[in-house]
C-alpha cells in the first residue's frame, strides 16, 4: 500500500511536476523556504482530503494567472490500482472536482479508504493552543479515518445543522410563522437526534485516544507527566432541551448557538489547561502526541498505514526531541521536507533537492 506517483499541474509556485516516492520508505525533500517544498505535501493532503492545510481557500492553491490546477495520484491497496483527480477551477467562487477511479467519491469516507494520512507540520500546534475549531476538525477527521462509517453520522449532523440555520437566517429575528414554526420543530429534533449520536461517536473515539496520547507524551517530553482529554459539551441535560431553551437566542443571532459544532476537547497536563497554561515546548509535544496517537489508532482499528506527511518539523524541536520523535514514528511511506539539515538518524531512501528544479 502506498502512494506511487504524484502529478501536478499549476499547482502553487509548480506549472509541472512528477515524482514517484518509495511505497515504504522515506522520500526528502530538500530546499530553501519558498521553493515549493510544503505545497507538494499539501497536493498529497489534497488527493486525501480534498483540502488544504495552509489554507481555507482553494484559489490559492491555483498557480497565479491560471484557471485551473490537477493533482493526479496513482496508489496501491495491495493489489488493487487506485487513481485519485483533483481539479480546481478558478472564477467567482473556485470549483473542487475529485475523482477516486473516475468516480465522484460520495463522502470525506471513500477519500480516507482510499489514502489515509497522518500530518506533521509547525503549524500543527494549533489544535492544543488555538481556539475549540482546531480540535473539532482533527476530532472530525479522525473519527472518518478509525471508523469509515462515521463519515455519514458527520455528514448529516451537518446537512441538519445547515438546514435548520438557514430557517433561522430566513426569519431575520422576527418570530416564526405557524408553517416556520413547524419546519423548525422538525428540523431540532432531527438535530438533537444527529447531535446526541455524533457526540456519542466522539466520546467513544476520544476515550481511546487519550490513553496513547499520553504514552506518546511521556516518550517525547522524557518524563512521566499526566495527560487527559476530556470532551466538553455546550449545553447540559438533552440536547433537545436546550435547542429549545437557546431558540430565542438562535433566532436574533440566525444561527445555532448549542450543539456539538460548539463543542471542545479540553486537553490537560498535570491537571493544567494546555491551551493557556502550557509552555510552547509542552504544547508542541503535545500536538505531536495527539497525531502519533491517531495513527496509532486508525493503524489498530483499520489495520491500514496512513501516509506520514512531516513538513519541517525538525526544525521546530530541539535534538534530543527529534531523536525522540524518531523512535516514535511508525514504519512506511514518509515525505519529508526540510530546509536544513536531517537529523542524523533519518535514513531517506531517496532525496529530492527541489534547487535544482525550476518550479
Amino acid at each position: 500500500m502506498g502512494l506511487h506517483e504524484l502529478e501536478i499541474r499549476n499547482f502553487r509556485l509548480f506549472d509541472h511536476f512528477v515524482f514517484q516516492p518509495d511505497p515504504e520508505a522515506v522520500t526528502v525533500f530538500v530546499s530553501a523556504n519558498g521553493t515549493g517544498k510544503t505545497s507538494i505535501l499539501e497536493a498529497v493532503y489534497a488527493l486525501a482530503t480534498a483540502s488544504s492545510f495552509r489554507t481555507n481557500s482553494a484559489s490559492d492553491m491555483i498557480r497565479n494567472s491560471e484557471g485551473l490546477a490537477e493533482v493526479h495520484g496513482v496508489l496501491f491497496q495491495r493489489e488493487r490500482r487506485i487513481g485519485i483527480d483533483l481539479t480546481l477551477t478558478r472564477g467567482v467562487r473556485t470549483t473542487k472536482r475529485m475523482l477516486v477511479n473516475g468516480q465522484k467519491p460520495r463522502s470525506r469516507a471513500d477519500l480516507s479508504e482510499a489514502l489515509p494520512i497522518t500530518i506533521f507540520t509547525p503549524e500543527g500546534v494549533d489544535v492544543v493552543r488555538q481556539g475549540p475549531e482546531h480540535r473539532r476538525t482533527f476530532l472530525t477527521t479522525l473519527l472518518t479515518d478509525v471508523d469509515l462509517t462515521t463519515g455519514d453520522v458527520i455528514e448529516r449532523f451537518a446537512r441538519v445543522l445547515s438546514q435548520r440555520n438557514a430557517l433561522l437566517r430566513a426569519l431575520h429575528g422576527e418570530r416564526a410563522s405557524t408553517s416556520q414554526r413547524a419546519e423548525l420543530d422538525v428540523w431540532s429534533n432531527d438535530l438533537a437526534v444527529q447531535g446526541e449520536h455524533l457526540v456519542s461517536v466522539r466520546r467513544h473515539v476520544l476515550e481511546a485516544l487519550s490513553p496513547l496520547v499520553e504514552v506518546n507524551y511521556r516518550r517525547l517530553a522524557a518524563n512521566d507527566a499526566r495527560v487527559a482529554l476530556t470532551y466538553q459539551q455546550s449545553w447540559s441535560g438533552s440536547l433537545r432541551e436546550a435547542l429549545t431553551e437557546s431558540e430565542e437566542e438562535d433566532r436574533v443571532r440566525g444561527h445555532t448557538c448549542v450543539g456539538p459544532h460548539r463543542d471542545d476537547i479540553v486537553i490537560t497536563l498535570e491537571g493544567r489547561n494546555t491551551r493557556h497554561q502550557a509552555s510552547q515546548g509542552e504544547q508542541r509535544s503535545l500536538a505531536l502526541a495527539l497525531r502519533l496517537g491517531g495513527d496509532q489508532l486508525v493503524r489498530e482499528r483499520r489495520g491500514v498505514d496512513p501516509l506520514l506527511l512531516l513538513d519541517d518539523v525538525f526544525s521546530e524541536l530541539d535534538p534530543a526531541r527529534s531523536d525522540r520523535l524518531l523512535e516514535l514514528l511508525p514504519t512506511g511511506q514518509t515525505l519529508v521536507t526540510t530546509a536544513s539539515p536531517l537529523p542524523s538518524r533519518l535514513t531517506p531512501a531517496a532525496v529530492v533537492d527541489l534547487t535544482q528544479r525550476r518550479p
